[in-house]
């Protein structure tokens, strides 16, 4: 459960490569024991932030504390309380999964006896333990996920920070992904990801941060981010470009539209008159929407609203 004590906190975050400013001004703060969320397109900042908080970058101004330990001045000290899972595994293909956390263990200080004991557990936990004696290059996406994950498990962080750990698995693997990032979080670790799904940080999150071109725009649990976009919207699928086009501009700048998807929402009370005279408005012929629902905002319409652009759903950031 979380505390009201913060795990991470960060004042003032900012990196710039060059000219280029790709965290601006970040102020955090992540209660111990939850599950805290950044979500947000590609180039929006959440790598970065993970990095400086993790101790591999250090930041151009600001400052930011893990486990009450100052990440620029103290961060051997800080090292030792935290573990990283990248967006892609970090693991020896030849060597079996119980060998390659046999390894890691040992570069973590454990001892032999210690890290065997560990790692049997963690491959119990992550339902690794039938494939744990097989090459790792056998493994599906969704086994070395776990199998890294259960690496940086072994020495029992207080806080873990998880960079995308979803990409590219499809959704079974996914939900099992879900299901592990819950149990750790229930233990009492707290658990820092950036994500590009919406139904992950929905899922998963306690609080949601949503970042855009490095700055954090908004912020709040699931359910208040959702509440800041309003009451009902009407969902419209349009027959094609040229109607979407139309329905678009008399809709005014209110509407929220996604192109590729021919997808319009609008905001509106829910009551019967008034759909049927907006109807009436976007397509007083009946030719240019093929259909329409009243739809409650989701995480999707939130993103939306603070970025200006449709996010991809984990169908399509699976293929990417």
């Amino acid at each position: 459960m979380p505390s009201h004590s913060p795990a991470i906190t960060a004042q003032g975050l900012t990196k710039r490569y060059g000219d280029h400013t790709v965290l601006n001004d970040l102020d955090l703060e992540v209660d111990a024991g939850s599950i805290y969320a950044l979500l947000g397109p590609n180039g929006a900042g959440k790598t970065t932030t993970v990095r400086i908080l993790a101790t591999l970058t250090t930041p151009d101004s600001g400052r930011a504390t893990v486990n009450g330990l100052d990440v620029a001045h103290q961060r051997k000290h800080l090292r030792r309380t935290i573990s990283l899972t990248g967006q892609y595994a970090a693991l020896d293909e030849l060597q079996t999964g119980r060998e390659n956390l046999g390894m890691i263990g040992a570069l973590a200080g454990l001892n032999r006896a210690q890290a065997r004991f560990r790692s049997g557990q963690l491959l119990d936990q992550l339902d690794l333990a039938k494939a744990a004696d097989r090459q790792v290059v056998t493994y599906s996406g969704g086994m070395r996920r776990r199998l890294d994950l259960a690496a940086g498990l072994l020495r029992r962080p207080a806080v873990m920070f998880l960079d995308e750990p979803t990409t590219g698995l499809d959704p079974r693997s996914r939900e099992q992904l879900w299901q592990v990032i819950s149990e750790v979080a229930a233990s009492g670790t707290t658990v820092l990801l950036t994500t590009q799904y919406l139904e992950e940080a929905d899922r998963l999150a306690d609080r949601v941060a949503i970042m855009d071109q490095g700055r954090k725009v908004v912020e709040g649990t699931p359910s208040e981010l959702k509440q800041q976009v309003g009451g009902e919207l009407l969902r419209l699928e349009l027959a094609d470009r040229d109607a979407f086009d139309l329905v678009r501009a008399r809709a005014g700048k209110n509407a929220m539209g996604d192109a590729s998807a021919l997808v319009l929402k609008i905001p509106v009370t829910g009551a019967a008159p008034e759909i049927r005279s907006q109807m009436d408005v976007l397509d007083p012929d009946r030719t240019l929407i093929r259909h329409f629902a009243l739809h409650r905002p989701d995480l999707d319409d939130v993103f939306f609203t603070f970025t200006g652009q449709p996010a991809k759903t984990a169908k399509e950031l699976s293929h990417v």
